[in-house]
């Protein structure tokens, strides 16, 4: 066999295979070129495998697993994440098995290995009276306080996905009634969110800002860094995190203790919820593909639930109808044992 076999069709996998073949968006390609990135180091550090000696014949089931068990252990991955990279090995052999059946025994061992299950984890979000109070940041309204303040507006908003909301451009805001944003999600569906009368006008400060009412501005990125860079999701992190600490230290009932720019996504959601908007149209907001995982938003809020199994017992249990004297007479009674 030759001992590049591995290399020649990771290759082909990637600069052939999903350009042309796959509809995968530009961020599960990066995901997979990650894992893959990721996978040669721990051959290379690990496993003493330099990558261009690395060929089927030295690959197994058990190599994958150990592979998998040590993003777990030494580098602390998630159960979520650890799955998201067994999926992008799981992809490539899929790929295998297909263009190379003479490794098709290889191929479905490792497709036989399994996703781990995710531990439950309570949905946090915030309350409309902490997005209030983060949204009443510094008064010292300079450039940066105006570009922070229109990126924790929009996440809020528009239920955006971090991702989605560092890939918009200024081509993707309607500024003139109605306005809206075009925000593209995952597999590149794009959906269109109108956007409230405050935000538009945070937006319209932070833009004038920048000059990006210019029309050579048109494709810029909406947000971006000091270097003119487009701001990355590790930016917007940091960018919600320092603020989140700020607000939390004037009110520490308001917020949890771990908050991510996610949050946000999920705080629209169930306040959408909360004020009896309809699940579908909850999971259009959101860009879902299936109902499905919208109602885990439902499954996830007591008030909902609450209000639910009130409503169903109005329609079951009957109405009190006791008379003035047959109420004195029953407190009169409970008086008694009182």
């Amino acid at each position: 066999m030759n001992s590049n076999d591995f290399g020649k069709y990771l290759s082909n996998y990637f600069l052939k295979y999903i350009p042309h073949r796959t509809g995968y968006s530009d961020n599960t390609i990066k995901s997979y070129r990650d894992t893959f990135t990721i996978f040669l180091r721990y051959c290379n550090d690990v496993l003493r495998i330099k990558p261009d000696k690395l060929c089927f014949s030295k690959m197994s089931r058990n190599m994958v697993e150990d592979f998998l068990i040590w993003l777990e252990d030494i580098k602390n991955y998630s159960i979520s994440t650890r799955n998201q990279r067994l999926a992008a090995l799981h992809a490539f052999f899929r790929y295998l098995q297909i263009e190379a059946p003479e490794y098709i025994e290889l191929s479905n061992s490792i497709l036989s290995i399994r996703t781990k299950k995710t531990p439950k984890v309570e949905m946090n979000y915030l309350s409309i009276a902490a997005i209030k109070e983060l949204l009443s940041i510094s008064n010292k309204y300079n450039k940066d306080t105006r570009r922070d303040l229109a990126i924790l507006s929009l996440l809020y908003d528009t239920g955006a996905r971090v991702q989605e909301l560092a890939d918009v451009l200024v081509v993707d805001i309607r500024i003139k009634q109605p306005s809206t944003i075009s925000l593209t999600g995952k597999g590149n569906k794009t959906r269109i969110i109108p956007l409230m009368p405050q935000t538009i006008n945070i937006l319209k400060a932070y833009m004038k800002d920048c000059g990006l009412f210019n029309e050579t501005k048109i494709s810029s990125p909406l947000f971006f860094n000091k270097r003119k860079d487009k701001l990355t999701r590790a930016g917007v992190s940091y960018i919600v995190n320092k603020h989140i600490q700020t607000a939390r230290k004037k009110r520490p009932d308001l917020f949890p203790n771990k908050v991510s720019p996610h949050i946000f996504r999920h705080s629209k959601a169930m306040h959408l919820l909360e004020s009896g908007v309809n699940l579908i149209y909850i999971r259009d907001f959101l860009g879902h593909s299936s109902v499905t995982t919208t109602e885990i938003y439902a499954k996830s809020n007591p008030e909902v639930k609450r209000k639910a199994i009130e409503q169903a017992s109005q329609n079951i249990i009957p109405d009190e109808k006791l008379t003035k004297k047959e109420k004195d007479d029953l407190l009169s009674w409970l008086k008694e044992f009182i």
